[in-house]
């Protein structure tokens, strides 16, 4: 066995969504450079103020964010991205198994794929609704190009930008977004927990792999390349549309029909390899670390209960 064992009591909703959000925050401190390398390879072609500056690759891309922008600059946003993660990700995965409980009909032993999907949506839907101003954020810092002293902050940080974007576009303009974001993650949200969810059951039920670390990464790994395929379309549209000016797209599918005119339909799939990377690695930390918080949580809730 390799980690903590299974907790002989089931993780209650709490130690969920706890055990959730802390993971999925680890997981973004670790590979955020790669969400930052994303963002900018899916706006490469709309930002004026980055038309001198050429992105080629992952690792280019942070590179050349590195030597223009400074070594801080792939984490620009961070903090917006750890508060989208304990509020967003608590939810989604938190919540999936009593959601799913709750769509399972009384008596049957198993959920079938309809229910999974059914619950991955609704968790995704719930958590983005709560989230979207941090997403907003998050994307402003991120797709924001600084080149040379002359450039200054738009945001003096992250409460300020909250608090400018309000001022600026409205109390609407922290939830700009907010149905193409909704599909996205609804979509992200069945494709990683449905698919790990049966890719796990499916090595346990054959007796693979125990539940342990190494069913918990193939199941992560597995999640992530099923998300990033499925999601990838809807990413770059929500990307480009939380990232616009005022008035430049009048709806997402006004952005997406733009998009596929001007950049043709494989711009739908621009950042695809960071896309990858980043979603694959985070599945994968933030999985294998939430199976191992849920335990240890359990583990001193028990110990807190024991009369000795």
């Amino acid at each position: 066995m390799v980690g903590l064992k299974p907790s002989e009591v089931p993780p209650t909703t709490a130690v969920k969504c706890l055990g959730a959000g802390t993971a999925a925050c680890f997981a973004d401190l670790l590979t955020f450079p790669l969400d930052t390398a994303k963002v900018r390879l899916q706006i490469q072609g709309e930002n004026p103020a980055a038309q001198s500056v050429q992105y080629r690759g992952v690792l280019g891309t942070i590179l050349t964010m590195v030597c223009t922008e400074g070594p801080r600059s792939p984490y620009n946003g961070l903090v917006a991205g750890l508060h989208r993660q304990m509020s967003f990700a608590s939810i989604r995965i938190g919540l999936y198994d009593s959601v799913k409980q709750f769509y399972t009909p009384k008596g049957a032993d198993n959920s079938n794929i309809a229910i999974r999907i059914l619950a991955g949506c609704t968790t995704g839907a719930m958590a983005v609704t709560c989230a979207q101003p941090t997403d907003v954020v998050k994307v402003r810092f991120q797709a924001s190009v600084r080149l040379g002293p002359e450039s200054h902050r738009k945001y003096s940080g992250t409460m300020d930008a909250y608090r400018t974007i309000a001022r600026e576009e409205g109390f609407r303009g922290l939830w700009k977004g907010t149905w193409p974001n909704i599909t996205r993650n609804a979509i992200v949200n069945c494709a990683e927990m449905v698919t790990y969810d049966i890719i796990k059951e499916k090595l346990l039920d054959s007796r693979l792999l125990t539940d342990n670390f190494p069913c918990h990464f193939v199941s992560a790994f597995g999640a992530g390349f099923c998300a990033t395929v499925v999601a990838s379309p809807v990413d770059v549209v929500k990307t480009r549309y939380m990232n616009s000016s005022p008035g430049q797209y009048r709806s997402p599918l006004d952005c997406m029909l733009k998009l596929v005119i001007h950049e043709g339909p494989t711009a739908f799939y621009k950042g695809f390899t960071p896309s990858f990377l980043r979603l694959g690695s985070w599945n994968v930390m933030m999985f294998v670390t939430y199976e191992q918080l849920k335990r240890a949580l359990m583990k001193v809730q028990m110990l807190r209960e024991s009369p000795f």
